[in-house]
């Protein structure tokens, strides 16, 4: 568009230029028919005279001759003076006809202030010298009085010709004036098309040609491997809208290879998530993120794992149906979807739970894995219609970076998983008495956890992450006991007091082993045992010191040790053992409560108190009576 103007007014410029030289010339022809008639009221006011000065030298004295005169001196002098009056007249009128200039058409004049003066004397004159003469003449027509009209013409036609010549040259010192200013139009005309052209030139040199210029230098920049490189260009033109694009597609590649960056330095799928939302806010808004599992086993789909920065009706491990919309058209289409593009009417559990934290904008996005897990990432945003095609299509083209990232964490999950199964089956293996002791302990354990994070001094502390730990290293509380003889572990009847002290080193024992697990990992990059290594080293501490190994008191002791302590001993005291018979969970509960305090933390028994109805669905699905 802006090409477009400058060409239009490049011809503009240079139509006016030529209409003008058109309409300059067109006036010089008026000029020409001006001062040609001009000059003929020139030669007719000197040739009155000077046939005037003829006819009184040779007056004639004689009928014949005055006859002669009539048809001769008479006749010119009329002649000469209706051709005067014809001319000075159009002057006095302003118009001159087509007949009297010999042209097509008429024209229509205009005088300077000094030609008008001018022109008024001459009228003047004329009128004057116009009256006399015919006075001079007399009222016979047929017998004019030749001789006194050549007197009175001799006498006043030096005041004719002079007005006459100076009418002639005010309309010569006019047209003079009149040419001086088209030159000088004419001349300001193409300084004005030589200055607008020069920027025009500028123009394009600082909104075409330097952006240009930029861009290049700019697009090798890139090359080199600085992303974080952007055009300064404000234009508002294609130039513009190719550094804006330029811009963008810096800033997403930028943000794309940092994503990547910081996805591989997690350490678990939390980090993964966490540092997932924290670099594609540069591109996108996201309030929660929810990476949505598809189980083979009973074809629902599960809250795997979920990150966000402000509270949520949801849960993990919380169950949706294979048939949840906006999941399964992700999937069936593979390509990401937005609530947006799906039936306005199609309210389905997870929308509605979403909508019920104020999210406006869903979209799903099929995670590619390598594995055979099907996985569905969800992300919302507060904000109405966050995501539009172009997020679409970045989504899209990072859907498969982004699922080997995540297949990443999640593969160390499961190894992690599997090892920590592995271990805890060693040590089960070592005491076969146990059953499903680990099992069942362990998810008392994440019971009593996920009841202090909803109300206990301890809420601002757990979250999901810290819950699921807990769960997935109680089971390793015993892992020490590997180290222990089996003549001491395995013995039927009461210890002695040195294989007790040769007992209580289990803790030790099974700290130690995590540690060295831990230290290896350390060196990867990865923490991993960090709440095993708490949870087996303190599991024995008691609340008021007495326990053991470390003698550990209160909020010396972690929360994770001190959580699993009471899972570990509610589920001992209501098993059935060969020493002993299980305990009623009434019984069990109630000596528990009085060691509140002593053995257990009180806002642990608390939140095992609130949890009881969970606690017993459990117990009664799983209990070794």
């Amino acid at each position: 568009m802006q090409i477009a103007a400058v060409l239009i007014l490049q011809v503009v410029l240079i139509a006016s230029m030529a209409g003008f030289s058109f309409y300059s010339l067109e006036l010089r022809k008026h000029d020409y028919a001006i001062l040609n008639l001009s000059g003929q009221l020139r030669v007719i006011s000197q040739a009155i005279n000077e046939q005037s000065q003829n006819y009184k030298k040779a007056a004639p004295r004689s009928y014949e001759n005055y006859s002669r005169d009539l048809k001769l001196y008479n006749k010119n002098l009329n002649n000469y003076l209706d051709d005067y009056d014809e001319i000075i007249v159009a002057f006095d009128e302003r118009n001159l006809s087509a007949d009297l200039i010999g042209r097509d058409e008429a024209i229509t004049c205009s005088w300077n202030s000094n030609a008008n003066n001018q022109l008024d004397k001459a009228v003047s004159i004329w009128r004057n010298f116009e009256s006399g003469l015919k006075k001079s003449l007399g009222d016979n027509k047929t017998e004019p009085r030749l001789e006194y009209a050549a007197d009175f013409i001799i006498k006043n036609g030096n005041a004719l010709q002079a007005s006459s010549d100076d009418l002639a040259k005010a309309f010569q010192l006019m047209m003079e004036g009149k040419l001086d200013d088209i030159r000088l139009l004419n001349g300001l005309m193409i300084i004005v098309f030589v200055a607008i052209n020069i920027l025009l030139l500028l123009g394009f040199f600082n909104k075409v040609f330097r952006p240009l210029d930029d861009t290049r230098e700019s697009f090798n920049i890139v090359a080199k491997g600085n992303l974080n490189h952007q055009i300064n260009v404000n234009s508002k033109n294609e130039i513009g809208d190719l550094a804006r694009s330029f811009n963008s597609l810096t800033t997403q590649l930028e943000t794309v290879f940092r994503l990547t960056d910081r996805l591989q330095q997690a350490n678990n799928l939390d980090d993964s998530l966490k540092f997932f939302q924290q670099e594609i806010q540069q591109l996108l808004n996201v309030d929660w993120i929810g990476l949505m599992h598809l189980t083979s086993q009973d074809k629902q789909f599960g809250l795997y794992r979920q990150h966000s920065d402000c509270d949520c009706l949801l849960y993990e491990s919380e169950k949706f149906s294979s048939d949840e919309l906006i999941l399964k058209v992700a999937l069936d289409e593979m390509r990401p979807v937005t609530l947006q593009q799906l039936a306005a009417n199609q309210r389905t559990p997870l929308i509605d739970k979403l909508q019920q934290c104020e999210m406006q904008s869903i979209v799903a996005i099929p995670i590619e894995s390598i594995s055979n897990d099907t996985f569905v990432l969800v992300l919302s945003s507060r904000q109405k219609n966050a995501y539009e095609q172009q997020h679409l299509e970045l989504l899209e083209n990072i859907s498969a970076q982004l699922g080997h990232s995540l297949d990443k964490t999640i593969g160390m999950e499961g190894l992690v998983i599997s090892t920590i199964e592995g271990l805890a089956k060693l040590a089960e293996s070592r005491d076969p008495e146990t059953g499903d002791h680990l099992m069942r302990m362990s998810i008392y354990s994440a019971i009593i956890a996920e009841q202090l994070s909803i109300d206990s001094a301890y809420s601002e502390n757990i979250n999901s992450a810290y819950i699921r730990d807990v769960f997935r290293f109680a089971p390793m509380h015993d892992i020490g006991k590997v180290g222990i003889e089996d003549s001491i572990l395995l013995k039927p009847g009461r210890l002695t007091s040195e294989e007790r002290t040769e007992m209580e080193k289990h803790p030790v024992i099974g700290a130690d082993v995590l540690k060295r697990c831990e230290n290896q990992m350390n060196e990867l990059g990865h923490s991993i045992f960090s709440v095993g290594i708490e949870i087996a080293e303190s599991h024995h501490e008691k609340f008021d010191g007495t326990g053991y190994p470390n003698k550990l008191k209160a909020q010396e002791i972690p929360l994770s040790a001190r959580i699993v302590a009471a899972a570990d001993v509610f589920d001992a005291l209501t098993s059935k053992r060969p020493y002993k018979d299980a305990w009623p969970v009434e019984k069990a509960l109630s000596v528990m409560c009085e060691d509140a305090g002593k053995h257990f933390d009180p806002e642990v028994m608390k939140a095992l108190e609130l949890a009881m109805p969970k606690v017993m669905r459990i117990y009664e699905e799983h209990k070794h009576v």
